[in-house]
C-alpha cells in the first residue's frame, strides 16, 4: 500500500469527521438502497435469489460502510485500511463455493455508486463554502475509490486462495458433482454415484439447512441436518457444504420428515432454518426435490418468516402467491381488508373454518373452543372483510396462509 497520501486542510478534516459521524449512523432507507443496488442487475440474480448469499452480501456491504465511516471519524481524510472481518470473508467464501465469486465482486462497485451519491448529499449539507466543498469532494472521491479498490484487491486475493483450496479433496469433488446434477449436465449415474458415495436410484428428499443473520455455527447446522435425518427415519444422508452458513442435504427416503420432530431437534438454535423439498425418485427426483427446498428457503427469507421449519408441500401456494412482493400486498389488502389487522384468534378461526369446509362444530373442536365462540368470531370477520366470507372463502384462506407464514411487519 502506497504511503503517498496527502491529508486535507484542518477545516476540511473537521467537515470530513462530521460527515463520517452522519454516515456512521445511516438511515434505514440509505442502507436499503445500498443493498438493493449491490444485488441488482442480471449478473447478480443467482446471488440475490439465494437468501444465504444475499444476506452475506448485505452484511459485507454494511460492514464496509461502517468501517469506512468509523475510520474517518477517528482519522478524517486519511487512507482507510482494508478490514476483512468475518462478514466480508464469510460472504467471499460462500461465493467461491458456489462458483459466483466474480459476480460477488461486482456488488462492491454498484454499492460504491450509491454510497458516493449519498455521501455527496451529506457534503453539501456541511458547508456552503465553494473552496471547502471542492476540497472535501476531491478528498472524498479519492478516499472512497481507493478504499473500494483496496478491498476488492484484498477480497480477490482471499478468493483465489479459497478457490485453490476448493480444487483439492473430496469435498470439492462432491460439490462439483452435485452442481452438475442440478444443472442437468450429461453426467452418468454410475460416475456421479461413485463421486458422491450416494445412490441416485430410488427415493430422495432434499433439505436445505442454513442460518439467518445470527451466530449459529457449523456445529449447529450439522446438528440440524442430523435431527432432520432422524425425523425422516433415514439411516444416512448426503451432505454438501454449500457455504459457511448453509448445508445441502439429501435423504434416501420417500417421505418428508415431520415438522414438529425437526423443530424439536432445533431447540437451542433459534437462528437455524430448515427447508424440505417434496420426495422424488432417481436423478430427476434428486434435482427436483432440491429445487423445491430452494423455493421454500427463498419464501421463508422473502417473508422474514419466524418459522424454523417448512416443507414445500405445505407452502407451495404461499410461495407462488408471494413471488411478487408488491402484488402480494395488493392481494392481502384487497382480500382481507380489516381482517389483516385483526387479532390472531379471529384470523385463525376463519382459516380453520375454511379448512373444515364451513362446519362450525368441527372448527370448534379443532380449535378447542365453543361453537358459539366460533360463530362470534366469524361474524366479526364478516364485518372486517371487503366481501362476505361465503363469497370469497378460497381467496381469504390463501391470504391468511400468507399472513401465517410471514414475519411481523413494522
Amino acid at each position: 500500500m502506497s504511503t503517498d497520501w496527502s491529508v486535507p486542510s484542518p477545516a476540511v478534516r473537521e467537515l470530513f469527521r462530521r460527515g463520517a459521524e452522519i454516515a456512521l449512523d445511516p438511515r434505514a432507507d440509505w442502507v436499503t438502497e445500498l443493498h438493493d443496488a449491490a444485488l441488482s442487475g442480471p449478473g447478480m440474480r443467482p446471488v440475490a435469489d439465494d437468501p444465504v448469499l444475499a444476506d452475506g452480501a448485505r452484511r459485507a456491504n454494511l460492514a464496509n460502510l461502517l468501517h469506512w465511516a468509523a475510520t474517518n471519524v477517528q482519522r478524517p481524510g486519511e487512507r482507510v485500511p482494508v478490514q476483512l472481518g468475518p462478514e466480508v470473508l464469510d460472504g467471499a467464501r460462500d461465493l467461491v463455493r458456489r462458483g459466483l465469486d466474480h459476480r460477488g465482486l461486482d456488488a462492491y462497485r454498484t454499492a460504491q455508486a450509491v454510497a458516493w451519491r449519498r455521501w455527496m448529499a451529506i457534503c453539501f449539507q456541511l458547508t456552503a463554502d465553494t473552496a471547502e466543498l471542492r476540497e472535501l469532494l476531491d478528498v472524498s472521491a479519492r478516499s472512497i475509490t481507493t478504499f473500494i479498490d483496496d478491498t476488492v484487491a484484498a477480497v480477490s486475493a482471499r478468493m483465489a486462495a479459497e478457490r485453490a483450496e476448493l480444487t483439492r479433496g473430496a469435498h470439492a469433488e462432491r460439490r462439483a458433482t452435485v452442481s452438475l446434477l442440478l444443472e442437468g449436465a450429461p453426467l452418468t449415474r454410475a460416475r456421479a454415484e461413485a463421486q458422491l458415495g450416494y445412490e441416485l436410484t430410488g427415493p430422495h428428499t432434499a433439505v436445505i439447512v442454513w442460518r439467518t443473520a445470527g451466530e449459529a455455527g457449523p456445529d449447529q447446522l450439522e446438528a440440524a441436518a442430523e435431527a432432520t435425518m432422524r425425523a425422516s427415519g433415514a439411516a444416512r444422508r448426503l451432505t454438501v457444504v454449500a457455504g459457511a452458513a448453509a448445508l445441502w442435504v439429501w435423504l434416501p427416503v420417500g417421505r418428508a420428515p415431520d415438522v414438529a420432530a425437526v423443530t424439536a431437534g432445533l431447540a437451542g438454535s433459534p437462528d437455524v432454518r430448515v427447508a424440505v423439498g417434496r420426495p422424488g425418485a432417481d436423478v430427476d427426483g434428486f434435482r427436483r426435490s432440491h429445487l423445491d427446498a430452494a423455493t421454500t428457503q427463498q419464501m421463508l427469507a422473502r417473508l422474514t418468516s419466524p418459522q424454523q421449519v417448512a416443507r414445500y408441500a405445505d407452502v407451495q401456494l404461499v410461495a407462488l402467491l408471494t413471488s411478487d412482493p408488491v402484488r402480494v400486498e395488493e392481494f392481502l389488502t384487497d382480500t382481507l381488508g380489516g381482517l389483516a389487522a385483526a387479532d390472531a384468534d379471529t384470523r385463525d378461526t376463519v382459516l380453520a373454518y375454511v379448512r373444515e369446509l364451513g362446519n362450525a362444530s368441527r372448527t370448534a373442536a379443532r380449535l378447542f373452543t365453543h361453537r358459539n365462540t366460533v360463530l362470534r368470531r366469524l361474524a366479526r370477520a364478516d364485518t372486517l372483510l371487503p366481501r362476505p366470507l361465503a363469497e370469497d372463502a378460497v381467496a381469504v384462506a390463501a391470504a391468511l396462509e400468507v399472513l401465517r407464514w410471514r414475519g411481523a411487519r413494522t
